[in-house]
């Protein structure tokens, strides 16, 4: 007789009154795809695989989303009364608004003890801060949101930079969307690479943003979004990144003098001009790696690295890898099967 291990694990979502609705739905999508795919070659049998997901809230009445769109409770959060697997608290501006979810707030300190992985999307750190879950923990949330959130809660180590941090057993990931990366490093984690690289392509969702990956060039897009004096250099720059890019050159293309140059541009991103061209280097060597099958010679002076051991430098200074790793780990050339494999047991 063959029996199919079986491997289900819960995940619990919160919902509440102008959640994100892509804080909710997203990582949902990606637990749902990664079950179907677990399910395809056992659905002969009737054995399930992968996750069972619950929306959990404070009552059982229909929840608006800041979308509008409103979700249905499967259960309250007083009806949970043993262990939780994996929490997903989502953001928004009702996660922001602490007052009215001090119910909500008062469950996961109570809670959160007993659970396994606890996460939070986005705003959702406010959330869990204020349970006082997160003291003495490194926490990302959107950049937009980090100084408050360090402001609010010192205990914290607020790193502004990550898609998502793991410490312990927390999760916490950055804005919106970064909620499925970091669901689908939680597939990884539960089920394997081939799955969750299964899954990002069933998704047609990139499957090359680690962890690790910096909020950097999303946040200086936006504070370099037209009408910036800035705007058209950070376009120069990402269109010529193995250009002679030190400050008299960027100054130039600015249209300003070296010294007022290095003051206004700090000023205005929070970065250096040397820190913004080195990371917009990584960000297009990280794009390369996973995305082509150049050399990592050919791509070290495509991004204007210089050569090959520079750029390793500069990937083992911020990530902690080697090019030649990170292209293993997150390449999208890897080849996966149509179907994962699901292990079995023979009696």
């Amino acid at each position: 007789m063959t029996n199919f291990t079986v491997n289900k694990k819960s995940i619990s979502i919160l919902i509440f009154e102008h959640a994100n609705i892509i804080d909710v739905t997203g990582p949902a999508g990606v637990f749902s795809a990664a079950t179907a795919l677990l399910n395809a070659p056992a659905s002969a049998t009737g054995v399930q695989f992968g996750y069972e997901i619950r929306f959990l809230s404070e009552t059982l009445s229909p929840v608006q989303t800041d979308a509008g769109l409103r979700l249905l409770p499967d259960a309250t959060l007083q009806s949970v009364t043993g262990p939780v697997d994996t929490l997903i608290v989502p953001g928004g501006t009702g996660a922001r608004d602490l007052k009215r979810q001090r119910g909500m707030i008062s469950w996961l300190h109570q809670m959160v003890p007993h659970t396994r992985r606890p996460c939070s999307v986005c705003t959702g750190a406010f959330l869990l801060a204020k349970a006082g879950v997160l003291d003495g923990r490194k926490v990302v949330t959107h950049w937009d949101h980090c100084e408050t959130l360090s402001q609010h809660y010192p205990s914290l180590t607020v790193d502004p930079d990550p898609i998502f941090i793991a410490d312990g057993k927390f999760r916490t990931s950055a804005g919106v969307t970064a909620g499925m990366d970091m669901a689908l490093a939680l597939v990884e984690e539960d089920f394997g690479h081939e799955i969750a690289i299964a899954t990002a392509r069933q998704l047609v969702m990139d499957y090359k943003r680690p962890g690790g990956q910096s909020q950097f060039s999303d946040r200086l897009t936006s504070q370099l979004s037209a009408g910036s004096r800035f705007s058209g250099l950070l376009s120069w720059v990402y269109d010529n990144p193995g250009k002679d890019l030190r400050v008299d050159t960027l100054a130039e293309q600015a249209a300003m003098s070296p010294r007022n140059f290095v003051r206004v541009f700090s000023s205005e991103t929070g970065q250096t001009p040397a820190k913004f061209v080195e990371k917009t280097r990584l960000d297009l060597a990280r794009s390369l790696l996973s995305g082509s099958r150049q050399t990592i010679s050919r791509i070290a002076d495509t991004c204007g690295f210089g050569n090959a051991e520079r750029m390793r430098r500069t990937f083992h200074r911020h990530l902690t890898t080697s090019p030649e790793n990170y292209r293993k780990r997150f390449s999208a050339q890897c080849d996966v099967g149509p179907s994962p494999t699901i292990r079995k047991e023979t009696q």
